[in-house]
């Protein structure tokens, strides 16, 4: 079963009075428990799909479908309901929440997906606890390591246990020992739990573990 399926994107954006285009034509398929790399130069598109891939942005012509609803042509509000129940992301920035511990951050998660109280509380611990912060559960992102930051973001991506995750270069700020560990969780959370993982990377390491490396180059996709 394909999670996600991107057939022939394009997406064309305005600026004064010109249309820009920067997918040409795009097209990928994810299976359930493959774990996939983007590759391309900046101002290839790799953004840009991604973007569309996660619910953020509406292709301008063809069909994307993520865990079996298709996205093209839906209003934000119904964009936002595919986004909180099939996605989670997993950024080179973390963009944790400072004044929140690891466990808050992911709660917090928890809380925008429509998960509150003592369950929410209980699931952001189980999360926390699967990617190995149990003792670290209650520092401030300040308190911890990029490793371990990015062990958190991981866990708030998986709240609402997501069908496919998306990952913009998680490896970049991390030294090569705590890249490889990450790396090794995105295997266990892909090819365990059966999610889809896309990787959109410039580290070569990340080849290595991956099913499948594509690379993006002038809006259209090559194997």
């Amino acid at each position: 079963m394909f999670s996600v399926i991107a057939e022939d994107v394009t997406k064309v954006f305005r600026e004064g009075r010109e249309d820009v285009p920067v997918l040409k034509g795009a097209s990928l398929s994810i299976a359930s428990g493959e774990i996939v790399s983007l590759e391309g130069p900046s101002g290839s598109g790799k953004t840009t799909f991604l973007s569309i891939l996660g619910c953020l942005l509406t292709p301008s012509s063809g069909r994307v479908s993520i865990a079996g609803e298709t996205i093209e042509a839906k209003r934000p509000a119904q964009l936002q309901s595919i986004r909180k129940r099939h996605i989670g992301f997993v950024f080179q920035q973390f963009n944790l929440f400072p004044a929140l511990s690891a466990l808050e951050n992911v709660e917090y998660a928890l809380n925008l997906k429509g998960v509150s109280g003592k369950a929410a509380r209980e699931q952001a611990l189980a999360l926390i606890e699967r990617v190995g912060l149990v003792e670290r559960a209650k520092f401030l992102p300040r308190d911890l390591s990029g490793g371990q930051k990015q062990r958190v973001a991981i866990a708030r991506a998986l709240a609402a246990d997501p069908s496919v995750l998306l990952a913009d270069e998680p490896t970049a700020n991390l030294d090569i020992n705590v890249a490889e560990t990450i790396l090794e969780l995105f295997v266990e959370l892909a090819h365990r739990d059966r999610r889809a993982l896309l990787i959109v990377t410039h580290d070569p390491k990340v080849r290595r573990v991956v099913d499948r490396t594509v690379h993006i180059e002038g809006g259209r996709i090559a194997a």
